[in-house]
């Protein structure tokens, strides 16, 4: 099984010292930027643990005994791919600082 089908985004895969000043240039607003990140990180965690589930899934059995699971390198390598994976948050910021996210506020449409 291959998992080259997941996209790996180039993102730092270490803390990154922002400039608050560029996080509220979109919104007007650092805390409007900073649910509207935090709600975007929130969709690629629970994609990537859809993707995971998924994967993983496939390997359950009923009637594994303990020795054939810890035998089952391609489930490890799965594992191990999605444990070297950016974190979500690190994903999301990135998004949003490169104008990838679309957000609305309807409370200032309405004005």
């Amino acid at each position: 099984m291959s998992t080259t089908n997941i996209n790996k985004p180039a993102v730092a895969s270490s803390t990154v010292t922002r400039d608050l000043r560029e996080l509220d240039t979109e919104t007007g607003n650092i805390y409007e930027s900073i649910v509207i990140m935090s709600k975007r990180a929130n969709q690629l965690s629970n994609n990537i643990k859809e993707e995971l589930h998924a994967k993983l899934s496939e390997f359950a059995s009923s009637n594994d005994n303990l020795e054939e699971i810890f035998e089952n390198r391609e489930q490890i390598e799965i594992s191990k791919y999605y444990e070297r994976l950016p974190k979500p948050t690190l994903v999301a910021v990135q998004e949003f600082l490169d104008g990838k996210v679309y957000h609305r506020n309807p409370a200032k449409e309405q004005q």
